[in-house]
């Protein structure tokens, strides 16, 4: 297994931009991390890098794919369990965002607003012949979303709890427990420390 190699933050971007574009056609890239680690942030700076290249890309964020809170607080505001096993939407991103993809060249970029608890009522977007969707939030290793590659944002529970706000502490366990069971990633990086990350690519 190869060693992890100190990289600077818009190193990573490259190195996960040159994993989308490895190859032709659609695609779709999962940046798994914590909300702590900021998934979504590098997932756009991926995205941007992609279309200064010339390729067609977006971000799907996992938290514009939550469920209506009736199913995600029926057990509490913070059931751990229910948040790694309820929170979010895996079926309708498999739906409206994998599956579409590839059958009909269409995805749907947002699904459910959690401030108003109803749906953003956004319409399904074309994609190109090129398109890479990079799909990004907690858990998304060992969701069963059929992803072309994973990119997996890994930081210790004391990273994860200095970069927490104490109101959502109680979602570290899941956080955990899911890294420990996820299959592992093509790349990993480590990122307690964000600004000076340490990559390495697996497959």
């Amino acid at each position: 297994m190869p060693n992890l190699q100190p990289i600077s933050p818009d190193g990573l971007v490259d190195l996960v931009a040159g994993l989308a574009a490895d190859r032709p056609g659609r695609r779709i890239v999962a940046v798994d991390g914590a909300d702590a680690a900021r998934p979504v942030s590098l997932a756009a700076a991926v995205a941007d890098r992609l279309v200064a290249s010339g390729r067609a890309a977006s971000v799907v964020a996992m938290a514009d794919f939550l469920r209506p809170a009736s199913l995600r607080l029926e057990f509490g505001h913070a059931d751990t369990e229910s948040y790694r096993t309820i929170w979010f939407d895996h079926a309708a991103v498999r739906r409206e965002v994998v599956d579409a993809l590839r059958s009909s060249g269409q995805w749907l970029p947002r699904l459910w607003d959690p401030l108003r608890d109803r749906s953003f009522r956004d319409a399904p977007r074309a994609a190109a012949t090129d398109q890479v969707l990079v799909l990004a939030g907690p858990m998304l290793r060992g969701s069963g979303l059929a992803v072309d590659a994973t990119v997996a944002l890994v930081m210790s529970e004391g990273a994860l709890r200095r970069r927490t706000p104490d109101t959502e502490q109680w979602t570290i366990p899941a956080l955990l427990e899911n890294a420990r069971d996820a299959p592992p990633p093509d790349i990993e990086v480590r990122y307690d420390h964000p600004e000076r990350p340490a990559a390495r690519r697996l497959s």
